[in-house]
């Protein structure tokens, strides 16, 4: 199988001026494009050659894992944006107040696991195999689907998602990040 770079969800500038079009032709056109290049250059002759993407983060590890974790990463991530950062009430928002107190709440210990993650990685909302929504952290390439967590919505922290617009200031992209997010995406994740 072949695996390709899915389009955007919305066009480059689209996350402007929260990620400029800048950083998405790095971002998506050269680091997620990068990974989908250098997974299809490991699996050939490998278990792997024809499996999903998923099948390759439950069982690959080193190389094949990264680069498969990685594009479906960032997939994940890119089609979780392009909203107006408004959560409408709803299941989604339910399940927030049940398991964080407020939306105000779980956006404050999101953003706090986002930015208190020690170098590369994702800050992740997750279900649990009870429905329970947590929030955790993966570093590098890692991803809850390792875990039987069901990823619901993602944060990008590598310095790669920000550099260019926010420089070393973290929590500041992830201060704006949430206007832009797709909170009507996030809630069709749900179970």
């Amino acid at each position: 199988m072949k695996f390709e770079l899915p389009a955007l969800p919305y066009a480059t500038e689209a996350l402007e001026p929260v990620i400029s079009e800048k950083t998405i032709s790095f971002h998506y056109g050269k680091h997620h494009q990068a990974y989908v290049n250098n997974l299809n250059n490991l699996v050939p002759g490998t278990r792997f050659e024809n499996a999903t993407l998923e099948q390759i983060i439950r069982e690959a590890e080193g190389g094949i894992f990264n680069n498969a974790a990685q594009v479906w990463n960032h997939t994940f991530y890119w089609e979780g944006l392009g909203g107006d950062g408004v959560l409408k009430a709803g299941k989604l928002q339910e399940k927030i107040n049940t398991h964080f107190g407020s939306f105000e709440n779980f956006k404050e210990v999101f953003a706090d696991s986002a930015a208190k993650l020690f170098g590369s990685g994702w800050a992740w909302l997750v279900e649990d195999k009870e429905g329970v929504l947590k929030i955790v952290q993966t570093s590098n390439a890692g991803n809850p689907m390792c875990d039987g967590l069901k990823p619901l919505f993602t944060c990008d922290v590598w310095e790669h998602a920000y550099y260019i617009d926010y420089k070393n200031r973290r929590p500041d992209y992830i201060k704006a990040f949430w206007g832009i997010v797709n909170w009507k995406k996030v809630e069709e994740r749900l179970g």
